[in-house]
């Protein structure tokens, strides 16, 4: 519990000093630049291939969550000035976390939103008794997925890890409240994203409905790397064909899928 308590003092003191440091913050560009490597086989090996090679990148990620924690792009936002648009449904999150990290950087748009079809309100699913990056990660616009992830004894064990008090009853588990939603066509307009060079989605389960959202055959992202660890069998297949037959190579990178179009440069 020690131990936990003091990983917990420091990734709040990481944060803070990112969000609220320039002078941290023009330091750890500075390592980024100069003395960052990516860990062997991760995901950010090729991100970072990817941003060096392209430069400034036009980026959309779907589920920002909190920006920083576990967050596949930050590193890259802040050491090659990426520019762009995140989405985080969540408001306490939004609010307390994403908001704050990126207040400083006009070439970073973000959007209290989900993604939807259509413009609107729906509900979203989370951890009912939690609001630590652990459970908040989870949060979800498929209940089913949280339905599942809980009867694994996966949140007990989490719980446990961070020492929070599980509820007596299953049916206290998962709370749901109304969240904003945006369309695919009122985000690109409203923020101008003639050209989508990195789209990332942690949707928790609702990835392959992201993608097709995204009629990728018009809007082109030219990578698309989402988490395919939540997806039914059946969706993971449907959508690995989708991205397939638009032209799209697949590489498996742990619990992620990224695409990239065959035609990239």
């Amino acid at each position: 519990m020690i131990l936990t308590g003091f990983k917990k003092f420091y990734k709040q003191l990481l944060f803070d000093l990112n969000a609220n440091s320039k002078f941290y913050g023009a330091i750890y560009k500075i390592y980024l630049k100069h003395f960052y490597k990516p860990s062997k086989d991760s995901l950010a090996v090729l991100i970072d291939e990817f941003s060096k090679k392209r430069g400034k990148v036009k980026f959309i990620q779907i589920g920002a969550n909190d920006g920083f924690y576990h967050d596949p792009l930050y590193k890259f936002i802040k050491r090659d000035a990426w520019e762009g648009v995140l989405l985080e449904p969540q408001p306490y999150v939004f609010e307390t976390f994403l908001k704050r990290l990126h207040k400083n950087n006009p070439a970073i748009h973000l959007v209290n939103a989900a993604l939807d079809y259509n413009d609107g309100e729906r509900k979203i699913y989370r951890i009912a008794f939690s609001n630590s990056r652990w459970a908040t990660g989870l949060s979800t616009l498929d209940k089913s997925v949280l339905e599942k992830v809980i009867a694994s004894g996966h949140i007990d064990r989490l719980a446990k890890r961070y020492g929070e008090k599980i509820p007596a009853s299953i049916n206290e588990y998962i709370s749901d409240e109304p969240i904003n939603c945006m369309s695919v066509d009122t985000l690109m307009s409203k923020y101008s994203m003639t050209q989508l060079d990195w789209l990332q989605i942690d949707a928790e389960g609702y990835d392959y409905e992201i993608i097709k959202m995204f009629n990728i055959e018009k809007t082109q992202p030219s990578v698309i790397a989402y988490e395919s660890s939540h997806l039914s069998a059946e969706d993971k297949s449907a959508c690995e064909a989708y991205l397939i037959k638009n032209g799209y190579t697949l590489q498996q990178i742990k619990e992620n899928t990224v695409a990239q179009k065959n035609t990239i440069q």
